[in-house]
């Protein structure tokens, strides 16, 4: 049991938190529960589409090839890749962090992946259109040019610090083996 609340000791100690809150100022409360709620239905449509597109892209897309493309030995092709695909989505940034992970176990390079996340978040193409229409050509050219300098910079940085390491040791686990020992710790 102990174990139980240690695993799970800040989900409870937001629900105490919460139940306070519920307490002493039930506005507050009930503004909180409406944008919990708001969240979740946006989290329940979003993700189960995004999972299924990580299980697809799992089984079809073979690891050499994510290698190949997008790997160490891609250069720039890759990076442009990357760019690019990190450019047309509109969803939210939370999306591609799945998608990294699963492109990372299949050997994308961390550049890359550093320049897909970045470009996502901070160099889609409906945002700059905007940017363009309220602070103009050159504020967003310049911000463009700076961010994606930025961006190569940061990916050659992580590369230099994880690169040495094998992506198992820093990524969390996905396979079965993990799910496997879990269910031998539990109780059921």
């Amino acid at each position: 049991m102990m174990e139980m609340i240690k695993k799970f000791r800040l989900p409870i100690l937001i629900g105490f938190i919460y139940a306070a809150l519920a307490l002493f100022v039930p506005i507050a409360a009930s503004r909180s529960t409406k944008v919990l709620w708001d969240y979740f239905k946006e989290m329940a449509m979003i993700m189960p589409p995004v999972f299924l597109l990580m299980g697809l892209m799992e089984v079809w897309v073979p690891k050499n090839e994510i290698q190949k493309w997008l790997g160490s030995g891609a250069g720039i092709r890759g990076g442009v890749i990357s760019f690019v695909l990190g450019t047309l989505p509109t969803g939210p940034l939370y999306v591609a962090f799945p998608m990294t992970a699963t492109l990372l176990r299949k050997g994308a390079s961390i550049t890359n992946m550093i320049l897909f996340l970045g470009s996502w978040a901070a160099l889609k193409i409906p945002q700059l259109m905007i940017e363009i229409k309220f602070l103009g050509i050159p504020f967003t050219a310049l911000r463009f040019v700076l961010t994606l300098a930025g961006l190569i910079a940061m990916g050659f940085i992580m590369e230099t610090a994880l690169g040495h390491r094998s992506v198992d040791k820093w990524l969390p686990p996905e396979d079965e083996e993990a799910g496997n020992g879990m269910k031998g710790k539990m109780k059921i």
